[in-house]
């Protein structure tokens, strides 16, 4: 498959590509990964590799099929979105039916996206399809936390985890959330976290990348705690976690990303 900066997902891109070439295809699948790994774009580079007739198991990223797929407009694919806070029982209804319809190509695909917001009665509704999938057609489920989907969904569907495309950005995130991480259990006041954090919030996506970062440094911290190489107390870091907790759960209810971060960084600034 085509991919810029892919390297750290070479092994499932070549097992995926094989499973193409093998005609071992899974009727589902989980591609679980951070909020900044693009996991839609690698849902869609997977699924040119199904469908193009160039390059079976690549793409070719050229011809009229990658090109439908990279406008998001291919007959055979439907995405599906959460609506509002979730993706509800009538989404994944309107996806079964498109699913039984006779594909223009070769098969059927439909993308879930933010899969793990499906509520219960959507989860079990899918269940049905993911027992007994119609023909060719592939099932593909977005996820941020597989956790938070039921153990019946998880048990058919092919799980893999996507990690960040792009080295280069992902170091940064990382770099700029341990530096704040460490100021704000020194002590370091909200100006100068602000200053340090720069323009995290310049757009939602980027602000979501630092809030997730961060929340793992201090996660890093703990388990160096449990292992007997603390350097800061468990408490403080434990307090520090559940500020990061509360701002990404502000973000996800509709809080804008500045005044998520303003708000964290006045509660873990000294």
């Amino acid at each position: 498959m085509l991919f810029i900066n892919n390297k750290e997902n070479r092994r499932l891109t070549e097992r995926l590509e094989r499973a193409v070439r093998d005609e071992a295809v899974s009727h589902a699948y989980i591609f679980e990964g951070p909020v900044n790994a693009e996991k839609r774009k690698f849902a869609d580079s997977f699924i040119k590799g199904m469908l193009c007739p160039k390059k079976l198991g690549e793409n070719c990223g050229e011809c009229p099929i990658c090109d439908k797929i990279d406008h998001g407009n291919h007959e055979d694919i439907m995405y599906v979105s959460k609506s509002g806070e979730t993706v509800k029982d009538a989404q994944i209804t309107e996806a079964q039916e498109r699913l039984r319809t006779k594909p223009v190509g070769d098969r059927n695909v439909v993308v879930v996206e933010d899969a793990d917001t499906m509520t219960l009665r959507a989860q079990n509704r899918l269940l049905k399809t993911l027992e007994e999938p119609p023909g060719e057609a592939v099932i593909i489920l977005l996820s941020e936390n597989m956790e938070n989907l039921t153990q019946t969904v998880q048990s058919r569907c092919v799980k893999y985890r996507i990690n960040y495309f792009g080295s280069e950005g992902y170091d940064f995130m990382m770099d700029k959330a341990r530096k704040t991480a460490d100021m704000a259990l020194r002590g370091a006041p909200f100006y100068a976290l602000k200053d340090e954090t720069g323009d995290v919030t310049k757009n939602r996506r980027d602000a979501e990348a630092f809030l997730e970062s961060l929340q793992n440094v201090y996660r890093e911290m703990l388990l160096r705690g449990e292992q007997g190489i603390a350097v800061y107390k468990n408490e403080d870091i434990a307090e520090n976690v559940y500020a990061v907790e509360a701002a990404r759960r502000q973000m996800k209810q509709g809080v804008a990303a500045a005044y998520a971060v303003k708000g964290l960084l006045l509660k873990i600034g000294g």
